[in-house]
């Protein structure tokens, strides 16, 4: 029994061991996430949005190609922008490429996590738990913590596991 209990502990150290947290980024190859968030919503909010900064250090680009969450019925990867007086929201259904050597923000108002059919709130103060797929780095799976319903930002501090 002890053996197969160190055997499983070995195996889930190799699985998570591809990405981990340091000073408040999570580590994914070339890929560095950081100050991820996510925005309180009301009781019966239909959406909810999350955001998050990613460095490519590498040098190659690599691409975020989905999201997924148990919190909502539906997850993806947004733009959104103005043309003109219109704002327009449209899913990325190719993902978002992160280039070689850059840094791309998902904030309110740009690009953006969007998550739809939630199944309960977003409470300032829980964490809003994600699951990123990368074309090239692989898969991570991050804790957004919930903040204010008006939040630009998450303090530089906020840690991600």
């Amino acid at each position: 029994m002890l053996r197969l209990v160190r055997a499983a502990s070995a195996a889930f150290v190799l699985l998570v061991s591809p990405a981990f947290a340091h000073n408040g980024v999570t580590h994914l190859g070339p890929i560095n996430i950081s100050v991820p968030f996510a925005r309180a919503t009301l009781p019966n909010a239909p959406v909810g949005g999350g955001f998050m900064t990613i460095e490519n250090t590498g040098t190659e680009a690599d691409r975020l190609v989905s999201v997924t969450t148990d919190v909502a019925a539906k997850s993806e990867i947004h733009e959104m922008s103005m043309d003109g007086q219109v704002m327009k929201m449209r899913a990325l259904t190719d993902g978002l490429e992160i280039p070689a050597g850059e840094t791309i923000t998902l904030s309110p108002g740009g690009f953006h996590l969007m998550f739809m059919g939630l199944k309960g709130a977003f409470v300032e103060g829980q964490t809003v738990t994600v699951t990123l797929t990368f074309e090239k780095a692989g898969t991570v799976e991050l804790a957004l913590p919930v903040l204010g319903a008006a939040a630009d930002a998450a303090p530089a501090h906020t840690m991600s596991h």
